[in-house]
């Protein structure tokens, strides 16, 4: 018999699997996804993607719905992307979202877009700034694997 995982555990089991869904996804479409995206006010995007116009997406990774509703922060990442999405599992309750947020349902083989996110392009000074930003965490990153 297989033991059962507490709550905590399942809730990271969830947001790995989501996480690994909707950044396959972002892969898919073109983007280079980056996890734990830590911004200038002092918050981290669970994940960002940048694509070859520099468009720039963020998505929050919600795992359960207490998640969800303790989270105050998620706000404060729209003015810092093109596009904002939030990625659950098909499990989520989807009817409690934002409607002017997109929407990504993934496991952890990949991921399916419901609907867009409301568009909302970046003043060129903020792109250029987050583009910058982005590299220099993407080659930290690789940095501190070698």
């Amino acid at each position: 018999m297989m033991p059962i995982k507490p709550p905590s555990e399942l809730r990271n089991d969830i947001t790995a699997d989501v996480t690994n869904g909707a950044s396959r996804l972002l892969y898919d479409l073109g983007y280079a996804p980056l996890l734990e995206f830590r911004l200038k006010i002092g918050r981290r995007a669970d994940i960002c993607g940048i694509n070859d116009k520099g468009e720039i997406i963020i998505i929050e990774v919600k795992s359960t719905l207490e998640d969800f509703r303790i989270d105050i922060k998620w706000h404060e990442y729209i003015d810092y992307c093109d596009q904002f999405y939030f990625a659950v599992n098909n499990n989520f309750p989807k009817e409690i979202l934002p409607n002017n947020t997109g929407l990504i349902i993934a496991d952890r083989f990949g991921g399916t877009i419901l609907h867009d996110a409301v568009i909302n392009k970046l003043s060129p000074a903020r792109r250029k700034s987050l583009t910058l930003l982005f590299a220099r965490q993407a080659a930290q990153t690789i940095f501190s694997k070698s």
